[in-house]
C-alpha cells in the first residue's frame, strides 16, 4: 500500500514539474551538483531557485544533482545559482557566502571543500 503511495505522489510530482516546465517559454535545462543534506535543504533550494513561469528547480537530496529549466530570455544558470547560493549552498561554480551558509540549520550543514588560492 504505501509503495502505491509514494508511486503516486512521486507521479503528481513529475506531473506537476511538467505543466510548470510547460509554462516556461524559451526554456533551457541544465543539471548543476548543489550540496545539501536533507529534505529541508531540499525545499530551501528549490525555493530561493524558483521563478513562477521563469525557473524551476528540482534537487534530489540522493545524488546533490539539480534540474534547473529556466527561460533563457528571461534568466540564466548563474542567475539562479547566485540566488541558490544567497540562501547559503555552494554550487557547482557559486560559492554560497559564509554568513549565509552559518545560518543553515546544524543538519543542513554540509562538508564544505576549502578552496585553496595560490
Amino acid at each position: 500500500m504505501k509503495s502505491i503511495q509514494k508511486g503516486l505522489i512521486t507521479m503528481l510530482l513529475l506531473l506537476s514539474a511538467t505543466a510548470m516546465q510547460a509554462q516556461i517559454k524559451n526554456a533551457k535545462t541544465d543539471t548543476v551538483t548543489i550540496l545539501g543534506n536533507c529534505g529541508m535543504c531540499q525545499k530551501t533550494i528549490e525555493k530561493a531557485g524558483n521563478i513562477k513561469n521563469v525557473a524551476l528547480v528540482n534537487w534530489n537530496k540522493d545524488t546533490r544533482v539539480a534540474s534547473i529549466t529556466y527561460d533563457a530570455n528571461q534568466t540564466n544558470q548563474d542567475e539562479i545559482l547566485k540566488r541558490i547560493a544567497l540562501a547559503g549552498y555552494d554550487s557547482e561554480t557559486i560559492t554560497a557566502p559564509n554568513a549565509a551558509y552559518k545560518k543553515l540549520s546544524l543538519c543542513c550543514q554540509y562538508d564544505r571543500e576549502v578552496k585553496q588560492s595560490n
